[in-house]
């Protein structure tokens, strides 16, 4: 299946310039959805994933469904002020300005093996931070998948020490 065909492009969002790769219209389709969801689990399944690690927001869609297909717990990464239990957090640079995220400390045990799952991979800062939370509480970072991959932003690199995989890629903006 073409999944990238299933992806609907909005030019200027969220500010101008920016070539916004949505995922709702993958989503919204049932085979599109089945199809990227077995995909992710086949990448996983034999790495012996304790928790999935979703972040904030649309990587708890495929986070979630990933966690329960693994037999894993699922774990949300938020943004600042969203979780109600005492967390860390982590800053980073993205491509349009500067944010944070947070997990709960007792989200992650010592020794817990992590998918970290997001659907966009661009310049790799977000992602970044979420590998620093997980490995600030023992969690290893087994793996990394996202649906999209903005190849010409080259966030893999910052990610280079980790196992990363993307369903799409678009090569340039």
């Amino acid at each position: 299946m073409e999944l990238k065909s299933l992806i609907r492009t909005v030019p200027d969002f969220p500010k101008k310039g920016i070539m916004f790769r949505d995922i709702t219209t993958l989503l919204k389709d049932k085979n599109g959805l089945n199809y990227a969801l077995e995909e992710l689990y086949n990448l996983s399944k034999t790495k012996k994933i304790t928790k999935v690690v979703g972040i904030e927001s649309r990587g708890f869609i495929l986070g979630g469904a990933l966690a329960i297909k693994l037999g894993a717990g699922f774990v949300p990464i938020r943004k600042p002020g969203k979780l109600p239990a005492p967390s860390i957090s982590e800053s980073y640079i993205l491509e349009y300005g500067v944010d944070s995220i947070e997990i709960h400390k007792d989200a992650i045990q010592p020794g817990d093996t992590v998918l970290l799952h997001d659907d966009l991979l661009a310049t790799g800062g977000t992602m970044n931070a979420a590998c620093k939370l997980i490995e600030n509480l023992g969690g290893k970072v087994e793996q990394i998948s996202f649906l999209i991959e903005l190849a010409f932003l080259k966030g893999r690199e910052k990610l280079s020490r980790y196992e990363v995989h993307s369903l799409i890629q678009y090569d340039e903006e």
